[in-house]
This record gives structure tokens, sequence and C-alpha cells, in this order.
């Protein structure tokens, strides 16, 4: 009985900046691995980026250099920082973690997502 839940997301103007958080509730033993992907219409889920308990961080080529993960462990949440937006980066942007629940049972979560619209 573990939950993912999205926030932060919207529509803002390409070149702009959005935050975007993820909390994990529920029966929680522990969280590994914690990252973000996105879909955009008619489209694979694709990879954005990940960052493990330990802190280290990796990034599709298409977002480096733009997108910032952190987490905050003793929240189990996980943010994502996006800036210089551009249009390409439309989409549902969806949480994922590998976590142990209390029945000592690893499961990779997601979350129901949150669009991102980047337009003008």
């Amino acid at each position: 009985q573990v939950q993912l839940l999205e926030s932060g997301g919207g529509l803002v103007q390409p070149s702009g900046s959005l935050r975007l958080s993820c909390a994990a509730s529920g029966s929680i033993f522990s969280i590994n691995t914690m990252g973000w992907f996105r879909q955009a219409p008619g489209q694979e889920r694709e990879f954005v980026a990940q960052i493990t308990s330990g802190g280290v961080a990796n990034y599709a080529d298409s977002v480096k250099g733009r997108f910032t993960i952190s987490r905050d462990n003793a929240k189990n949440t996980v943010h994502l920082q996006m800036s210089r937006l551009k249009p390409e980066d439309t989409a549902v942007y969806l949480c994922n973690a590998h976590i142990v629940s209390t029945t000592a049972t690893w499961r990779d979560y997601w979350g129901q997502g949150t669009q991102v619209t980047v337009s003008s």
C-alpha cells in the first residue's frame, strides 16, 4: 500500500522554469532509486532523470544542463527542477520509485503523472 503523488505541473512559456515534486507515502520500509519519466501523446514513455538513495543522478541527454533532480530522503520526496524549457518537453511526467514496503516486498511504483505543457 504505497502511493506516489506528483505535483508542480502546469503551463509555462518556452525558456521558462517549473519544479516538479513527488512524494511517496504509505507502508514504506525503504526507498532506493527515484526518478522521472515522461510520455507525450502517441509516443513511448522515455527516461528523464533518476537519483539513487546516495544522491547519484543520471539524466537523459535531451535534458542535461537544463534539468536538475534532487531528493529529500527524510520526506520520501524527489524533485525535478526544469529550466530553459522547450516545447518538446511537453508531456505527462511520471514519478517512479523502487520501494520496499513494510511487507518486505521490493516493487517498482509509479505515480499517475502530472502534465507539463510548454507553449507560447
